[in-house]
């Protein structure tokens, strides 16, 4: 019978199609899958190479800090360099702050030091002042004899470290910062 025949065949060819889809569609699945664990493995190496470089450059980065460390405390040794150093350091202090009377606080240790660079620093500060803006601009410098710095840590420690801040009278009360 060729009717049954034909449903056969029709109800064969569903079947099939059928099935062809499914294939087809966990064909796509899978594909998709593989797609994603290739994106992922791609993104997961490109981080790491990221992560590579950037500890590289940290790394690098660390050692030159180190090595200028090194440099700046064989440097400083001669005091004549020290008080050079000291002498620039509070001329940037004073270019920022442009007040007319500043204390200094130093470490205990750094008194007598830092008391031979005031007036060479109160100095050159004029000098600047005036190179750059032809106004003639003084400031009074004086050490600090109450509040004094912290020593700064041992070697390889981290902790309260000499930094310094910032102190600076307002109208109604002191405003302190600190640099970190």
């Amino acid at each position: 019978s060729a009717k049954a025949l034909q449903e056969f065949s029709v109800e064969k060819l569903k079947v099939v199609n059928s099935g062809k889809d499914k294939i087809r569609q966990e064909y796509d699945r899978k594909a998709k899958q593989i797609e994603t664990q290739n994106a992922i493995a791609r993104s997961t190496a490109i981080n790491r190479s990221r992560l590579e470089k950037i500890k590289a450059r940290q790394d690098v980065i660390s050692q030159i800090a180190g090595d200028t460390k090194v440099g700046l405390q064989k440097e400083l040794k001669d005091e004549a360099k020290m008080r050079d150093f000291i002498t620039k350091l509070i001329v940037q202090g004073l270019l920022m702050l442009l007040e007319e009377k500043v204390d200094v606080r130093c470490r205990a240790c750094d008194d007598q030091l830092v008391a031979k660079c005031l007036d060479a620093a109160a100095k050159e500060y004029t000098r600047v002042v005036e190179a750059e803006t032809g106004a003639k601009k003084t400031c009074k410098l004086s050490l600090d004899k109450a509040v004094k710095l912290p020593p700064a840590p041992a070697d390889g420690e981290h902790g309260a470290s000499c930094l310094g801040g910032v102190a600076k009278p307002t109208i109604r009360h002191l405003l302190f910062t600190e640099k970190r």
